[in-house]
């Protein structure tokens, strides 16, 4: 007999099919899945409804942009599937996935394939603006016909609020939480029409508390949205509570759960009230309600309770999706001592109310014996935990369960929170973000306890009992894989340690912390990885812990503690709403730039090195030997998120003629620069919203010779119908008044990969021509001394490319302890990751290795290294100038290959030995001399091939072409 279906039955359905999906089933085996036999028809609206919005949907999407035979075979799936679904579901489904599926339904499936209404209609999701209205009702503005105009709709599955909390904050005995919330799509301009009510849900029959809301004026709401064409400045809203509206509704509660517990012949016992918090908006003639979520980072993560009588609180609390709930919380169990007896640790505690003889405690889903004593109004508990059992162990809450009654988690209730220190390991019993006890054992972590700004730099201090007393490095870490190293100074179990957010060390540079939130860790100097331990902050400090933002250097840094204890400083750029939302860029896209177009151009030239990444390559060349014939027009050089400052023609030796104009990437400044400078020079593709003028020179240099497959030669670029990203290329490629190439052989490649068909001036490549230079030599120190190599240390410079395959999850395939061991101390590795890779650190092997990755021009490195060791990189084609070994390292040959696609044969077109593992490129890195002179005459015929004009002329070549009148 068939078991009927459980009431985990959907979600054990769902998963398997997300798991089919995420795994590449093709739709077919989804469909069969979800129409499996076993579930009863709720369950299989249920089904229907959430695979239709997620899984089905989505693979309608990709089959939709993907041709003509992709649709009909999604088409001729979807058809019969759609006809067994309940038409309530169908109808209740977002606007787009509903027109999608009527079509499916009531088109001739050959006409609907070859046509383009599904990707028309894929596109459109994610423009929730496009909606009008008809009377009081609002539609979705489609870019397909649909003759029953009721499809249109807008329903509740379309009308989804937007919010964001940015205080919830104790004002007297009223809790305050201020915000924005807005229905996608359709403006807020004023209020009028326009109303919120935050309303919270109590169990079951309780009344709803309705807050006292009012709408304010906010832009940042407009700033902070992804809707273009909206406007919510009226979206902010404040709302107040008063916890007298709780208690009463929890004491009806209480009365009615403690007469069934009497009636059970039970004891009555405290309980905790919870309220989900929600929203309603009416706005021009729409409604919506919502789930009310979105903490801002720092303070509003961890909102502060009320004690609105002894052992009585009421908390705001986040839930683990970011959704807001108040609690009316009573305090069961209190925590009174630890203390660590030998190899057990002994917590005691009080239970205030009747007396309880027995009962159990549990840490997390650990069950273990507890000694209760009766005393005056309560009872007294005490539990030994074994050191071994929580030495190693995750955050786990401390219960206590008296017999015959409901769990009770024990609060900190202003107990002090304590730290066992046992060798390099420490044990914590500490409060959360709601008060609960929890108990964890790990590594000893360093605590930061104070954090104080002083004009522009910022002090750390702080607890850090380690037993090694050794140095130590605070390290702060970008998610994008960049790190910055200070040393801490640490007196006993204190450090203390000062930042400079807006002038960072870096390579004997000082330069701005990048845009983003860097995660803050200790570690001894030169090590990663397993090395470095995460910092915390002092719980008892977090009140008063300074987090509003301090604006340095026309950027914006804050330190904060996020999730909870999580100290992280979070830096940005100081930008005006116009240049950072949406709508602002919108506008400066299709508004400012148009119009600056049609101004009189003025003698200035734009540079633009990786997206203004760095002062770097082709276009640090190309100005630097301007500025050196006397130049003194204009010269602007794009920044982004302040990654360098350009010098002039002093910081040049130059004299004192030229100061560059500095414009950040996305300001204001910047769509004026490209609308009205007469010369631009970059190395890569220009903004989306850029237009060459007929009277502009724009002069592209790439920034190298490919070996890979590069623009329309890439897999993705040959798709019917060509990706959007074919068409901007080739708007953009179509403006190019030059383009640089290096050797005959890749001005072919260059061509065809870009469709390119104007003037190709094959000069070499300028930032090549310092690998030549008379003063190389003298560079050269100065560039080893900037990264701390030592003289007399022969470099191998090791400089993979990305892989396509694996952004995230790299390695360092070169084995580094065994490079050491076989090639001794007069070696050093530099380790140059791609910027598009998300590379790993590098040990420091005892001065072995140097992870260059952040440095800014590869150009440096290459002067320096005796030795390159590479893959696929362009790079191998700049560094034969040097007349130096390269070493191909190509472990992944076959697999790279047939991913991304090769220009050259590596085994018949290289400059050196090509090899597959790290001994083999260890031992040809100890017999280099030998392995290369075996070579020779392939390395001259590849130079004389692929790097002809790179003799130190390259630039002069390229300014005497464009730039002489």
């Amino acid at each position: 007999m068939t078991p009927a279906p459980t009431s985990d039955a959907v979600a054990e359905r769902l998963r398997a099919v997300q798991e089919q999906y995420d795994r590449g089933e093709p739709i077919d085996a989804l469909v069969a899945l979800v129409r499996a036999e076993g579930l009863t028809p709720a369950q299989r609206r249920e089904i229907d409804r959430e695979v239709l919005v997620g899984p089905l949907g989505l693979r309608l999407d990709a089959a939709a942009k993907r041709g003509p035979a992709r649709r009909r075979q999604a088409i001729d799936v979807l058809r019969p599937y759609l006809a067994e679904v309940d038409p309530k579901v169908k109808r209740d489904l977002p606007v787009g996935r509903r027109v999608a599926c009527h079509l499916i339904e009531t088109r001739d499936p050959g006409e609907l394939a070859d046509s383009d209404a599904l990707t028309k209609l894929a596109a459109a999701a994610a423009e929730p603006s496009r909606r009008v209205r008809k009377g009081l009702r609002w539609y979705a503005d489609l870019p397909v016909e649909v003759g029953d105009q009721s499809l249109l709709r807008l329903r509740a599955a379309d009308l989804v609020p937007v919010t964001q909390i940015d205080d919830i904050s104790w004002t007297g005995n009223r809790l305050r939480i201020t915000g924005h919330a807005y229905i996608a799509g359709l403006s807020v301009r004023s209020g009028r029409f326009n109303r919120a009510t935050v309303v919270l849900r109590g169990p079951r029959w309780l009344p709803r508390v309705t807050l006292k809301t009012r709408r304010v004026y906010r832009p940042e709401a407009t700033h902070a949205a992804r809707e273009p064409g909206c406007n919510y400045d009226w979206a902010g809203f404040t709302a107040e509570l008063n916890p007298l509206s709780l208690r009463w509704r929890a004491g009806l509660r209480a009365v009615a759960r403690g007469a069934k517990r009497v009636l059970r012949r039970r004891h009555t016992v405290q309980d905790t009230t919870t309220w989900r918090a929600e929203i309603v908006i009416w706005s021009r003639a729409a409604r919506a309600r919502g789930v009310l979520r979105g903490p801002a980072i720092g303070r509003t993560e961890r909102p502060a309770g009320l004690r609105v009588r002894p052992r009585w609180w009421v908390r705001p609390v986040w839930t683990s999706d970011k959704a807001l709930q108040v609690v009316l919380q009573p305090t069961r169990a209190e925590l009174t001592g630890v203390r660590l007896d030998g190899d057990t640790i002994e917590i005691t505690g009080f239970l205030p109310g009747r007396p309880v003889n027995r009962g159990k405690a549990r840490v997390g889903g650990h069950r273990m014996s507890a000694d209760f004593t009766p005393v005056d109004d309560g009872t007294r508990f005490s539990l030994a935990l074994a050191v071994q059992t929580v030495m190693n162990a995750e955050a786990r809450r401390l219960w206590v369960e008296p017999k015959g009654d409901p769990a009770a988690a024990v609060m900190l209730e202003g107990a002090e929170e304590t730290r066992l220190l046992l060798g390099d390991r420490e044990i914590t019993v500490q409060g959360d973000r709601r008060d609960r006890v929890v108990i964890s054992g790990h590594r000893v972590l360093p605590v930061i306890t104070a954090a104080e700004w002083h004009d522009e730099s910022l002090t750390l201090a702080g607890r850090y009992p380690d037993p090694d007393p050794g140095p130590r490095d605070l390290v702060l870490r970008h998610r994008g894989g960049l790190t910055i190293r200070v040393p801490l100074e640490r007196d006993g179990d204190r450090f203390t340690v000062t930042l400079s957010p807006g002038a960072m060390p870096r390579f004997g540079w000082a330069v701005p912390l990048a845009e983003g939130t860097w995660n803050i860790s200790v570690a001894p100097p030169g090590k990663y990885g397993p090395a470095m331990v995460p910092a915390r902050f002092d719980h008892p400090g977090l009140d008063v812990l300074d987090e509003e933002p301090r604006t340095i250097g026309g950027r914006v840094y804050r330190f904060v503690a996020t999730r909870f204890d999580v100290p992280v400083l979070v830096a940005a750029e100081d930008r005006p709403g116009d240049e950072r939302s949406a709508a602002g860029l919108w506008a400066l896209s299709r508004t400012f730039y148009p119009a600056e177009r049609a101004r009189p151009l003025r003698d200035a030239t734009v540079y633009v090195s990786f997206d203004g990444r760095s002062y770097s390559d082709n276009p640090r060349a190309v100005y630097e030997e301007r500025l050196r014939r006397g130049d003194e027009g204009e010269h602007i050089w794009v920044v982004r998120d302040g990654a360098f400052v350009p010098p002039g023609s002093r910081e040049l030796g130059l004299g004192d003629g030229v100061v560059p104009t500095v414009v950040r990437e996305g300001s204001r400044e910047h769509y004026e620069a490209l609308a009205r400078a007469r010369y631009i020079v970059a190395n890569q593709f220009l903004p989306q919203w850029f237009r060459t003028r007929e009277d502009q020179v724009c002069v592209q240099t790439w920034h190298g010779t490919p070996v890979k497959h590069i623009g329309r030669d890439q897999a993705h670029m040959k798709r019917e119908p060509r990706p959007p990203v074919w068409h901007r290329q080739a708007v953009e490629v179509r403006g190019w008044d030059l383009l640089v190439s290096q050797s005959p052989w890749a001005s072919s490649v260059l061509r065809k990969a870009f469709g390119y068909e104007g003037e190709i001036l094959e000069c070499g490549y300028p930032r090549n021509d310092v690998l030549v230079s008379g003063d190389r030599d003298a560079l050269a120190a100065a560039i080893r001394r900037r990264i701390g190599i030592p003289d007399g240390k022969r470099v191998i410079l090791y400089a993979p490319t990305f892989r396509d395959y694996d952004r995230r999850n790299a390695s360092v395939r070169l084995d580094l302890a065994e490079a050491k061991r076989a090639l001794g101390d007069d070696h050093v590795v530099l380790v140059r990751g791609h910027m598009m890779q998300a590379f790993p650190h590098v040990l420091s092997h005892d001065g072995f290795a140097f992870d260059v990755t952040t440095y800014p021009d590869t150009a440096d490195l290459l002067v320096i290294a005796d030795v390159l060791v590479t893959d696929y990189s362009s790079v191998m084609f700049d560094f034969v100038a040097t007349g130096r070994p390269v070493v191909l390292f190509t472990p992944d040959l076959a697999k790279y290959r047939s991913s991304r696609g090769l220009y050259l044969d590596l085994e018949s077109q290289r400059p050196g030995p090509r090899l597959e593992t790290s001994a083999e490129v260890v031992e040809a890195l100890r017999n280099i001399g030998p392995v290369t002179a075996k070579l020779a005459d392939r390395y001259a015929a590849f130079t004389r091939t692929y790097a002809p004009h790179d003799n130190g002329k390259a630039t002069a070549r390229l300014v005497e072409h464009v730039f002489s009148s």
